[in-house]
């Protein structure tokens, strides 16, 4: 049996740039890619943290060191600049792959900055 299971984020990701005329994507700079463990082409889903909105796209590389985050196309009318997003990735793993992973999460300021890594998220208390 195959579960989906989350292998990269980046946390509260700031958008920085939302290009529609331009071929439909999301541009991750590449060091923010290479941190989640995102490959460029990958399948991403984007959650906007301001509109409750939720969509798929797929993940490009954008220029490293820029912290560039760009929804493009028909993306780009689904998140605005300045808007927080949460970019995750996921794949289907057998039960003996499950057991050995652990995603790479990539939690940024509101500059797109690598604030912190983890392998796990925190336990939600009550």
């Amino acid at each position: 049996m195959q579960k989906t299971m989350l292998t990269g984020k980046l946390h509260q990701a700031r958008i920085t740039h939302a290009e529609l005329n331009y071929e439909g994507s999301c541009a991750i700079d590449q060091d923010l890619l290479d941190q989640s463990g995102i490959l460029e082409y990958e399948k991403i889903e984007i959650y906007n943290i301001e509109t409750g909105g939720r969509f798929a796209t797929y993940a490009i590389s954008g220029e490293r060191g820029s912290k560039i985050i760009s929804v493009n196309g028909a993306a780009a009318r689904m998140a605005a600049v300045g808007d927080r997003v949460i970019i995750c990735a996921y794949a289907s793993l057998s039960a003996e792959e499950i057991s050995q992973h652990k995603p790479s999460l990539v939690y940024l300021d509101a500059s797109n900055n690598i604030v912190r890594t983890s392998k796990a998220v925190p336990i939600q208390v009550a």
